[in-house]
């Protein structure tokens, strides 16, 4: 990030039950994070602005605290807290529902933490899509929520549009990861350095892709969250234009404009960060993988695969997995 800009705005969301010390140690983070930041001398970067969000009566989600007040709300993400309760009620769920959703629709980057997660699976946001929460509540998460896919290997999972984190504690690896995605790898490498907690290990080829969301055209917005939830698969531009309810030259244009790159560019990076995904933590093969993506042809799949990671599926297994196999 090269311009400057005033500030970047993070929300925590202070729902009945949240963990106090994730609320106010998020919030502590991101303020180190600033300090970090001037310490180096780069004033380029933005001030990351941490606001707390709360339900009011009126269904309606208000400010209640915000580490640079003044006019006007601009949220890039909301991170959603652990909580020290039960996994929560089918009522609580209910009531964010229609808020979280009207965030997302809008580019908000919903983010989670453990238990976190349910608030965002009980909007619906999830159907059909992967998450991780912590290993106690994997079970509870695939019987309540069966449309969604839990990933109970990964600690991290950055789906573009939603990221969700596994542990108790996770909201130190969250929050350094939001630093690393919105400002960039070396403040989020110094904070957790000031922090002495594990630091950010630089991302992956397959985690480099960071869409924009924030472009306020919402008929490609639309789009791009359609194709997260679909994973892309066999998307054609006629699709896409349709989903937008836009003529397709109409549609390619606004695209480019708001995301910079093509339909079909934008799709093959979804795609192949699924796959990333799929051979860091799982036993399938190459074959199976570029079909779960949405490649008929393995072939074209280790072509583009090789393209935007620079490596094949295979030197990348071998690099990266978790899961060996």
């Amino acid at each position: 990030m090269t311009a400057k800009t005033d500030s970047l705005e993070i929300g925590v969301l202070c729902y009945p039950g949240a963990q106090s010390a994730a609320v106010h140690g998020m919030t502590d983070l991101f303020a180190v994070a600033n300090r970090v930041a001037g310490q180096l001398g780069d004033h380029d970067l933005p001030a990351l602005r941490v606001s707390h969000w709360q339900l009011e009566a009126s269904g309606q989600l208000q400010v209640i605290a915000d580490t640079h007040p003044g006019p006007g709300h601009a949220l890039r993400a909301l991170m959603i807290p652990p909580s020290l309760a039960a996994t929560p009620s089918a009522e609580l769920l209910q009531a964010h529902r229609v808020a979280l959703c009207a965030l997302h629709a809008q580019g908000v980057v919903l983010a989670s933490v453990c238990i976190g997660v349910f608030l965002i699976a009980g909007s619906g946001l999830l159907d059909g899509r992967p998450a991780c929460t912590h290993w106690n509540y994997a079970q509870a998460l695939s019987e309540r929520f069966p449309q969604v896919r839990v990933q109970g290997s990964q600690p991290l999972l950055d789906d573009g549009d939603i990221v969700t984190s596994a542990g108790l504690m996770a909201w130190t690896d969250l929050g350094l990861h939001l630093i690393e995605r919105f400002v960039g790898h070396g403040l989020a490498r110094e904070t957790a350095r000031y922090l002495s907690v594990e630091p950010a290990p630089a991302p992956l080829p397959g985690a480099l892709f960071q869409p924009r969301l924030e472009h306020g055209d919402e008929a490609v917005l639309k789009v791009q969250h359609w194709l997260q939830g679909e994973e892309a698969r066999a998307a054609s531009l006629a699709d896409m234009a349709r989903c937008a309810g836009l003529e397709p030259r109409t549609f390619l244009r606004r695209f480019r404009a708001a995301t910079g790159l093509r339909p079909t560019e934008y799709a093959q990076q979804v795609r192949v960060g699924r796959a990333c995904r799929l051979l860091e933590f799982t036993r399938r093969n190459v074959e199976q993988i570029a079909w779960g993506v949405g490649y008929q042809d393995p072939g074209a799949f280790r072509k583009v695969f090789q393209r935007l990671t620079g490596m094949t599926p295979s030197d990348y297994r071998r690099r990266f997995a978790v899961v060996c196999g």
